[in-house]
């Protein structure tokens, strides 16, 4: 028995050792086909396009489109480091002409965040450096009658939930790297995969370099470029690694860069009539009560916290009545991302049908990167995804009417809530306050076109309208304001 226990083992590590040569043969092979020997740093240039995750028109299309012309990038693997630059030229969402904007991605090895340390490894050159370097694995795999290479490594970065991420490449019969996989947590798609896919490669000066290549998010394009040459080691790689100062007499962030956010206040609550509660914070929610529960109008904007903050805010306004139904103004996923914590609650989200697919399946998976409070309930998605054009919860103590918005480029499945008894409605992302410059803007806004031709369709009698969104300065608003911005009476 020792003896064959012994042989086992032996043969174990004799397979594993083989695997691993087997490997590294794979990774040298197609580090010197690719011209990835000796290299350290790479720029390259060409025009593409970024897309804009979780803001769709509609939940089953593909992300919007924004192009990025001048398109330069450059990657330091020693550090490691990136940094691109492009152009933007977009007609703003709420219209009018279009307008020349900068972009900017400055990735350092102070962010060892995945989101942003991904943008190297899973290039083609950043995988092989990668999985040169982090013990890797090979499997052999035949994908539509050709033959893949498929390599394997987990990246040195954990995720929050401990795990490390894992990279996947094929590299095909030449020897070159023809997609990459990882994956990265998302509040609504959970384990995210991202999927970078090149073709059509191109030699320069024996670096091998995909002329094209489209890397998707949550099944759709999130990024697409056109490449139109590479160089290996350039010499002036500190330069176009360096961020330019901001222009004289700003200070700040350089130019193109995020401002840091303000610490938000949890949510605090206001009564707008009896048993109905606008819940305050930097997305404003609506909590109804009926007889023996809650109905909450956008009860997961933004993120996790934020939607717990409400739930918690609505329970001490409205105690000892279960929050049964949420309510989403519509699947953009600044309005849905705390849709984790609402499926945790036990909340039925409600939305028109052409949401309902979309939402089941993307909160339906795994979530082990980041696991949250929808994983750890093991509970799953009860989406009720309503037809025609209204919803009514009614008992008999109250009514509350949900409509969908005709017409509006924004979302499809945009939904407003109107309570016929207090007069109140709300909604989102149709309406700002103009500002007193310019209190009748030329073009007008679309969105409050819409909105405002929307209210006369439905013949709705209101009051006091809430904005998901605070307006500037925060209030409640009214018909009359709406129809000032457009110079109707």
């Amino acid at each position: 028995m020792k003896s064959w226990i012994s042989a086992i083992t032996l043969v174990a590590l004799i397979a594993g050792t083989a695997a691993a040569q087997d490997a590294r043969t794979v990774i040298g092979n197609a580090s010197k086909a690719m011209g990835v020997d000796g290299l350290n740093s790479v720029t390259f240039y060409g025009a593409g396009a970024n897309f804009n995750l979780g803001q769709n028109n509609n939940s089953n299309a593909p992300w919007p489109r924004i192009n990025a012309n001048d398109y330069v990038r450059a990657i330091d693997f020693a550090q490691p480091a990136s940094r691109a630059t492009w152009v933007t030229y977009a007609a703003p969402v709420t219209g009018g002409p279009a307008v020349q904007g900068n972009g900017q991605q400055n990735i350092t090895p102070a962010n060892m965040a995945w989101a942003q340390q991904l943008e190297i490894w899973i290039t083609p050159w950043g995988f092989l450096k990668g999985a040169a370097a982090n013990n890797a694995t090979v499997q052999a795999q035949t994908i539509g009658g050709r033959r893949f290479n498929v390599v394997t490594f987990n990246a040195p970065v954990k995720s929050p939930g401990g795990q490390p991420y894992r990279v996947v490449g094929y590299i095909g019969p030449q020897g070159l790297v023809e997609r990459v996989q990882t994956r990265l947590e998302n509040p609504i798609f959970g384990d995210m995969l991202v999927d970078a896919e090149y073709t059509n490669y191109r030699d320069s000066n024996g670096l091998m370099f995909p002329a094209e290549w489209v890397q998707k998010r949550g099944g759709h394009p999130f990024f697409e470029l056109q490449i139109l040459g590479a160089h290996a080691n350039p010499a002036n790689i500190a330069q176009l690694m360096t961020v330019p100062p901001p222009p004289a007499g700003r200070g700040g962030a350089p130019a193109g860069a995020a401002a840091a956010p303000a610490a938000a206040a949890g949510p605090t609550s206001e009564k707008l009539a009896d048993g109905v509660f606008r819940i305050n914070g930097a997305y404003n929610a609506l909590a109804v009560e009926f007889a023996d529960h809650i109905v909450l109008f956008e009860p997961g904007p933004q993120n996790e916290a934020r939607a717990q903050a409400i739930i918690t805010e609505t329970k001490k306004v409205i105690p000892n009545k279960p929050i049964r139904y949420g309510v989403i103004s519509h699947h953009h996923f600044d309005h849905t991302s705390g849709l984790p914590a609402v499926v945790a609650e036990g909340m039925t989200i409600v939305t028109p049908a052409v949401n309902k697919a979309f939402l089941e399946t993307a909160l339906s998976a795994p979530r082990t990167l980041a696991p949250d409070s929808l994983s750890k309930s093991g509970k799953k998605p009860v989406v009720e995804g309503f037809t025609g054009d209204k919803r009514v919860f009614s008992d008999a103590t109250r009514t509350f009417e949900i409509h969908v918005i005709k017409g509006l480029p924004h979302a499809d499945g945009l939904v407003v809530g109107y309570l016929p008894k207090e007069k109140i409605l709300v909604y989102a992302d149709m309406f700002n306050l103009p500002p007193p410059d310019n209190p009748v803007p030329n073009p007008p806004v679309v969105g409050t076109m819409v909105f405002a031709d929307n209210l006369d369709r439905l013949k709705l009698d209101v009051d006091k309208i809430l904005s998901v969104h605070s307006l500037n300065p925060d209030r409640l608003t009214s018909v009359a304001d709406i129809k000032a911005s457009l110079g109707r009476k």
